[in-house]
């Protein structure tokens, strides 16, 4: 039953797709509607690989092994990328389009809910860790009230998005020339990005490599932004093109980074690997073509297929929130929470086990839009 998900998916995807004529484009192919869209799809992918990882990844043990969500478990930093790039893209734009964007409360009104919402689950995730039997005394309980350790497992991205995000309203904001601003976007994310090489796995902040293997889109997205007409105008002239080399670079790039992460690894400290940070740097530049290829493969059919649905459009609505929350369920109904307690109750069959953590994360994910909707309301008076 499980390998339903994957005609499931097609048809969530392609419902109500049109594709246009030979000659014809889709002129919404960078439209905020259809980004919200593929947004909301990519959050279900999401959820899809961390019910993989905790059904079907290669680590877990042979009891609570069960195939069929594999292709998922090593997709994650390919799916994040999407919404790096879209966060990058779309800041530029509500640049160039809002007026006083950036001189407009933009810390309170873009910045703090997002670290609000996740600061609140977070405190969410207290309470199963709470009645499992965590020792939440002493340090701990306050390294997870304060979020220097993460209380969801899945927590990193609230934490890592609103520097990006507050880098871009620096460099944009000051910088007279774009174009200078771009480059300090560019050189933060590089910095950002060389302070976890240099970091062994860890409890802590960029604990590990899908800290910093899927930020670089988010520069990508506002390069592509500022050049958009241009690049659009000489990909359409070259489309048959790039679609070819484009296939055969996704291609590529996805057994030269499975390569590398399997001989180079990410995990060279387990071994005293004395060239461990170029061993991750390795894997990273690999990853970072993989998922640019797919990204940008993504989009080259977008300008061809126009996506859009009900069940999209809402799954755009609440994308962050879902993205936050489902892991709660995924952890729950899991053979571990956390990897550290027993859960509250372990769903073998891997395809109930998907449905579960959908329905009940879907349900939060309304109930936290609601919430954090009211708190915007009252954050713009």
């Amino acid at each position: 039953m499980i390998y339903a998900v994957y005609p499931l998916l097609l048809i969530a995807l392609l419902w109500g797709a049109k594709l246009s004529k030979k000659g014809e484009w889709n002129d919404e192919a960078f439209s905020l509607r259809q980004m919200k869209a593929l947004q909301g799809f990519i959050a279900i992918c999401i959820m899809l690989h961390h019910c993989g990882q905790n059904t079907s990844a290669s680590w877990i043990d042979k009891r609570y092994y069960y195939p069929g969500l594999d292709f998922f478990v090593p997709m994650g930093f390919v799916f994040v990328s999407f919404f790096t790039f879209a966060t990058g893209y779309g800041l530029y734009k509500s640049l160039k389009t809002k007026e006083n964007y950036l001189q407009n409360h933009f810390i309170r009104h873009r910045i703090l809910p997002i670290i609000l919402i996740g600061y609140a689950v977070s405190l969410i995730f207290l309470i199963p860790r709470y009645f499992l039997g965590e020792n939440l005394r002493g340090m701990r309980v306050v390294w997870y009230l304060t979020g220097l350790k993460l209380c969801n497992p899945n927590g990193w991205y609230v934490v890592a998005i609103p520097f990006f995000y507050l880098c871009f309203y620096l460099a944009f904001r000051f910088c007279k020339k774009e174009r200078t601003a771009l480059a300090i976007v560019i050189l933060f994310t590089t910095v950002y990005q060389l302070i976890g090489v240099f970091l062994d796995h860890n409890d802590w902040w960029m604990c590990g490599e899908w800290w910093y293997n899927s930020v670089d889109p988010f520069a990508v997205g506002i390069l592509f932004a500022m050049y958009e007409e241009q690049i659009v105008a000489h990909v359409k002239r070259n489309y048959v093109k790039y679609l070819i080399f484009g296939l055969i670079a996704m291609v590529a790039f996805d057994i030269l980074r499975t390569y590398a992460t399997g001989v180079f690894s990410y995990y060279g400290e387990y071994w005293d690997a004395p060239d461990k940070v170029w061993r991750r740097i390795v894997c990273l530049i690999t990853e970072e073509l993989y998922a640019a290829s797919v990204v940008f493969y993504v989009f080259l059919i977008g300008l061809k297929l126009k996506i859009g649905n009900r069940f999209l459009a809402f799954m755009g609505t609440v994308t962050l929130e879902f993205y936050l929350i489902h892991g709660l369920y995924a952890e729950l109904f899991a053979f571990s929470f956390a990897d550290e307690l027993k859960p509250l109750y372990y769903i073998k069959n891997n395809a109930l086990y998907v449905v579960v953590v959908f329905i009940f994360g879907l349900l939060s994910a309304i109930i936290l839009k609601k919430i954090e909707d009211a708190v915007k309301k009252a954050l713009r008076r």
